[in-house]
C-alpha cells in the first residue's frame, strides 16, 4: 500500500467509508468525495449544481460502461474458444441488475448508502445502482487498469460463481415481450444514435419504449447485449412501480 494512500485515509473527512472500502477491496480511496457521491441515492439529494441534484446517477452511468468493458475483457481472455454469443450472454448475466443487487448486498453496500428511509421499499435496485456508481468513482479515482484489477481479482473471482452463472437462464427481453403481448402493449427496443467508440469498440445504446414512453437505457458492445440490459432495467423499473406484479410464493 502506498504511503500517500494511507496518509489520505488518515486525513480523510470520512474515515468510516474509507475503512469500509479498504476492508472490502484492499485499498484506501484517494478522493473520498467521489465515493461519498457514489453512495448518495437520489432520494437523499440535498445539494445542487445549477439544476442538477448531487447524487450517484451520473457515476452509475459511467460505472455501467466501465464494468461492461472490464467484464468483456476478462471473459474474452478466460474463454478463448467460446463464440461471441456465449460471451455476450455471460457478460449480461454478470452485470445484470439482479446479480449486482445480490453482490452489493453481500459486500455490505446498503449500510453505507445515504438514502431516504421512507423511500427504501420503492428502490429495490438501490444497492446494485450504488455498486455501478462505486465503479464509476473508482475509475475516476484510480483509472481503468486499477479498476479492472479490483473488479476481476477482488470481486468476480471471489464472489461470482461462473459455473453456476452459466447454468442460469435469465432472459429479461423475452419476459418483457411476453408481458407486453399479454397486456397488449406496444414495445420496441430503439437503437439510439449516440454510439461511443470506433468501429472495433463501439458501445451501443438502446432504450426500451412502451406505448411511446421511453423507459430504461442499456449500453453494451453488442446490440443484443444492450437490449438485454435495457429490458432488465425496464422490467425492474416496472416492478418497482407495481405496473408488473410479481406473485410471491405461497407459504407451505
Amino acid at each position: 500500500m502506498a504511503l500517500r494512500d494511507y496518509f489520505a485515509h488518515c486525513f480523510s473527512k470520512n474515515k468510516k467509508l474509507s475503512e469500509f472500502i479498504h476492508n472490502d477491496f484492499g485499498f484506501y480511496p484517494r478522493n473520498i468525495t467521489l465515493y461519498e457521491l457514489a453512495f448518495t441515492h437520489k432520494s437523499a439529494s440535498e445539494q445542487r449544481i445549477g439544476n442538477y441534484k448531487l447524487n450517484n446517477e451520473r457515476l452509475e452511468y459511467l460505472g455501467d460502461a466501465v464494468l461492461s468493458a472490464a467484464v468483456a475483457d476478462y471473459l474474452f481472455r478466460l474463454f478463448p474458444t467460446k463464440a461471441e454469443g456465449f460471451l455476450t450472454e455471460m457478460r449480461s448475466k454478470i452485470v445484470s441488475r439482479n446479480s449486482l443487487n445480490k453482490l452489493s448486498q453481500k459486500l455490505g453496500f446498503e449500510q453505507m448508502i445515504h438514502y431516504s428511509h421512507d423511500a427504501r421499499s420503492s428502490f429495490k435496485s438501490m444497492t446494485g445502482n450504488a455498486f455501478e456508481a462505486f465503479v464509476g468513482a473508482l475509475y475516476l479515482d484510480r483509472g481503468y487498469d486499477f479498476t479492472k484489477h479490483i473488479l476481476i481479482d477482488r470481486i468476480i473471482r471471489i464472489h461470482i460463481d461462473l459455473d453456476q452463472l452459466e447454468q442460469t437462464d435469465v432472459n429479461f427481453k423475452s419476459k418483457l415481450l411476453e408481458w407486453a403481448q399479454k397486456e397488449k402493449k406496444h414495445l420496441v427496443f430503439k437503437l439510439l444514435d449516440d454510439k461511443v467508440g470506433g468501429r472495433q469498440d463501439r458501445l451501443y445504446n438502446v432504450v426500451t419504449v412502451i406505448d411511446e414512453v421511453e423507459y430504461a437505457h442499456g449500453a453494451d458492445y453488442s446490440i443484443k447485449g444492450a437490449e438485454q440490459l435495457s429490458a432488465e432495467k425496464t422490467w425492474n423499473m416496472l416492478v418497482e412501480q407495481q405496473i408488473i406484479k410479481i406473485e410471491q410464493p405461497k407459504e407451505p
